[in-house]
C-alpha cells in the first residue's frame, strides 16, 4: 500500500488538519457555543444590525452564562474554568455570527469579571462574580475616555476620598454594555494612582447614555459612562493592583479573544465567499471555476488557516502561563488586519451582492473596524512590537 493511501482526505474546511490538535472538550464546546449562536443569533443577526439595536440582551447573556460562555477561563465562582484554547474557540463561533456577541462575551468575562477575579477582594468576588456567570448580572468596563483613548495614564477621571467613602467623578467614552450593566469596574486617578472602582450603576450620579449612529458593532450597546459625584464605600475599590498594570492586564487577556473572534468573522466570509463562487455563473459557468477567483479563494484560505493556527499557538502558551503581552500583541495586530482583508476580498467575489445585508461580509467587514480600533490600535500594537524588537521606546 503506498503512502499516499494511507493521508487522510483533505478538508476544505480545516485545510491544515488544525482540528487533529484539539481533544474530545474542545471540540464539544466549540461545538456547543456554535449550535447556540446559529439557533439564537444567525436567524436574527442581519435584522439586529440594520435596526442598530440588540434586544432581548438580557435573555441572550443568560443563555450565554448557561452553557458557560461568561467568564469561561476563570476558577470558582460559578465560572467553567475552560482552558484558555476553549475559550478562544467559543470567541471564534460568536464573532463568526457577529463581533457585537463576542464583545458582550469579551467585557463581561475578560475585562469586568476578570477584572474583579483578579484584583478583587473575596467579599467583591462572592457579591458579584457569581451573578456575573450566570448572566443574571452584565458588566461593562470603564477605561477609554473622550479625550484619552491609547493613553489611558492620561485619563481624567478622578476619585477623592471623604470621610471613609470615594467619590468618582468624570466620563468614560465607547463602552460595550454600559447603557444594560449592573456593575461598572471604572479605572480612576486617585492620590495614590490609577486605582479601579467596582460600581453598582444603580449608584446615585451614575449614569450611561447609550451612544447611537454607528456603523459598525451595531448589534451591540455602546455607552458612556458619566460619574457625577458617585459615593462608594471604602471596599468599592479593587485592594490587590495600583496602576496601569491593573487595566492593562485586563485588556491583554480581552486581546486574546479577539485574536481567536476576528478569525471567525474570517471564516464566516470566505464561507461564503466559497458558496457564492460555486454557485454564480458568469461566462457559462460559476465564477469558482475561474483563475482569479480561485486565486482569491486560495490567499483567503492560507491567511485564514495560518491566523486560526497562530491563535492555538498562543492558547497553548496561555494554558501554560508562557504567554507574553508582546505576543498578544502579535497576534491581534495580525488577525484582526488579516480578517478586514479576508472580508474586503470576500466582498470583491460578491460583487454587488457583497454590500447586501443577505450576506454576512459587508457586517463583518465593517464590525471589524471597530475591532481594528479597540483592545489597541494597529500603531499601538506596532510599536508594543517595535519596543520589543529594538529595545527602544518609541511611544514617547
Amino acid at each position: 500500500m503506498s503512502a499516499s493511501s494511507k493521508l487522510p482526505p483533505f478538508d476544505p474546511a480545516d485545510p491544515l488538519g488544525i482540528d487533529d490538535l484539539l481533544d474530545a472538550e474542545d471540540l464539544a464546546i466549540r461545538e456547543t457555543v456554535r449550535t447556540w449562536a446559529a439557533d439564537r443569533v444567525l436567524p436574527h443577526v442581519a435584522e439586529w444590525y440594520e435596526k442598530g439595536e440588540l434586544p432581548d440582551i438580557r435573555e441572550l447573556a443568560r443563555e450565554l452564562g448557561s452553557i458557560g460562555a461568561l467568564g469561561m477561563s476563570l476558577e470558582g465562582y460559578g465560572c467553567a474554568g475552560a482552558s484558555a484554547v476553549q475559550y478562544g474557540l467559543a470567541c471564534l463561533e460568536l464573532e463568526a455570527a457577529d463581533s457585537g456577541i463576542r464583545s458582550l462575551v469579551s467585557v463581561q468575562g475578560s475585562l469586568a469579571m476578570y477584572a474583579i477575579h483578579r484584583f478583587g477582594s473575596e467579599e467583591q468576588k462572592q457579591r458579584w462574580l457569581p451573578g456575573m456567570a450566570a448572566g443574571e448580572i452584565i458588566g461593562c468596563f470603564g477605561l477609554t475616555e473622550p479625550d484619552h483613548g491609547s493613553d489611558p495614564g492620561a485619563m481624567r477621571t478622578h476619585a477623592k476620598t471623604d470621610g471613609g467613602d470615594w467619590v468618582l467623578n468624570g466620563r468614560k467614552m465607547w463602552i460595550t454594555n454600559g447603557s444594560v450593566a449592573g456593575v461598572a469596574v471604572v479605572w480612576a486617578q486617585t492620590d495614590d494612582g490609577i486605582r479601579g472602582f467596582v460600581v453598582p450603576t444603580d449608584a446615585p450620579g451614575f449614569s450611561a447614555p447609550e451612544i447611537k449612529h454607528k456603523w459598525s458593532l451595531r448589534a451591540s450597546v455602546t455607552s458612556e459612562l458619566i460619574l457625577d459625584d458617585v459615593r462608594l464605600p471604602a471596599d468599592a475599590v479593587l485592594p490587590e493592583v495600583v496602576g496601569l498594570k491593573g487595566p492593562l492586564s485586563c485588556l491583554s487577556h480581552a486581546r486574546y479573544g479577539i485574536v481567536w473572534g476576528s478569525m471567525g468573522a474570517a471564516r464566516a466570509s470566505f464561507e461564503a465567499a466559497v458558496e457564492y463562487a460555486k454557485t454564480r455563473e458568469q461566462f457559462g459557468k460559476p465564477i469558482g471555476g475561474f483563475q482569479l477567483t480561485q486565486a482569491k479563494l486560495a490567499d483567503m484560505a492560507v491567511e485564514l488557516h495560518k491566523g486560526i493556527l497562530l491563535a492555538y499557538h498562543l492558547g497553548r502558551r496561555m494554558d501554560a502561563g508562557r504567554l507574553r503581552p508582546e505576543q498578544v500583541s502579535f497576534g491581534k495586530l495580525n488577525n484582526v488586519r488579516e480578517a478586514i482583508e479576508i472580508c474586503r476580498t470576500a466582498r470583491t467575489i460578491l460583487g454587488a451582492n457583497g454590500i447586501s445585508l443577505e450576506y454576512p461580509v459587508m457586517r463583518h467587514a465593517t464590525n471589524l473596524e471597530s475591532v481594528l480600533t479597540y483592545e489597541g490600535t494597529v500603531e499601538m500594537h506596532q510599536l508594543v512590537l517595535g519596543k520589543a524588537l529594538t529595545g527602544l521606546d518609541a511611544f514617547r
